[in-house]
C-alpha cells in the first residue's frame, strides 16, 4: 500500500479510512488466494500451540473461516471473542462454523458459553485483527480499543500476532499510550517477527 504522504502525525481515522478503501478494491480472486495462503501457515504454526485466540474475519478482512478449521484440525483449542460491553474481551470455544451466531458489531462468535476474559492467558499465540501494523508493532485496529484492553491480560510469552495484507506493514503508524503493540506480523507472504523495542 502507497500512502500518500501519511506519517505516524496523521490521524487514526485518516489511516483508517484509507485502508478501509483500499481493502474495497481487492478482487475476490486475490483474496481467496491470500486467505488460502494464512490458512496454510496458521495450520502449521497452531501444531506448536495448544491454545489460540483466533476471531472470524468479516468484510473485507484477511483470511477466513477455513483458518480456524485449520488451527482446529491441527489439535489447537481455538478460542474466539465476545464482544457484549466495553472492557476486554470475554471468549468462547469455536466448535466449528455452525455453532458460529451472529453478535454485536457485525461479528460472529460460537453460541456455546462465554470463559472469563483471563481465559485469554492460556493461549501462547493470539491473533490480533488490524487494518495495518508497522515495523515496530504499532497495531492500527477499528478504534473500539476491546483489544488494548484485552492484550494487557495475555502471558508475557504469547505470541501477538497481527493479520494483515502484505501491503498494510508501513514503516510507522500513530501510536497512543494505551495502545499495545503485537509481537509479529502474519501475511500471505509468512510470519514476521517484529522489533517491540
Amino acid at each position: 500500500m502507497t500512502v500518500p504522504d501519511f506519517t505516524e502525525n496523521t490521524p487514526k481515522d485518516r489511516w483508517r479510512k484509507y485502508v478501509l478503501a483500499e481493502r474495497r478494491l481487492l478482487d475476490g480472486a486475490q483474496r481467496a488466494m491470500e486467505s488460502s495462503a494464512l490458512c496454510h501457515v496458521l495450520g502449521e504454526l497452531a501444531a506448536e500451540h495448544p491454545v489460540v485466540a483466533a476471531y472470524v474475519p468479516v468484510g473485507r478482512e484477511p483470511g477466513s473461516i477455513e483458518m480456524l478449521d485449520a488451527m482446529a484440525a491441527a489439535g489447537s483449542t481455538v478460542l474466539l471473542p465476545s464482544a457484549h460491553e466495553p472492557g476486554p474481551l470475554r471468549w468462547a470455544r469455536y466448535a466449528g462454523r455452525e455453532s458460529l451466531v451472529k453478535a454485536p458489531f457485525s461479528l460472529l462468535e460460537p453460541s456455546g458459553p462465554t470463559l472469563d476474559p483471563d481465559a485469554v492467558s492460556e493461549c501462547t499465540l493470539v491473533l490480533v485483527p488490524a487494518l495495518a501494523v508497522d515495523r515496530s508493532g504499532n497495531r492500527l485496529g477499528r478504534g473500539a480499543g476491546f483489544y488494548d484492553r484485552t492484550l494487557d491480560l495475555c502471558r508475557p510469552d504469547a505470541m501477538l500476532v497481527a493479520v494483515v495484507r502484505e501491503s498494510e506493514v508501513v514503516d510507522r503508524l500513530p501510536a497512543e499510550s494505551h495502545d499495545r503493540p503485537v509481537t509479529h506480523v502474519l501475511t500471505a507472504g509468512g510470519l514476521v517477527r517484529l522489533s517491540t523495542e
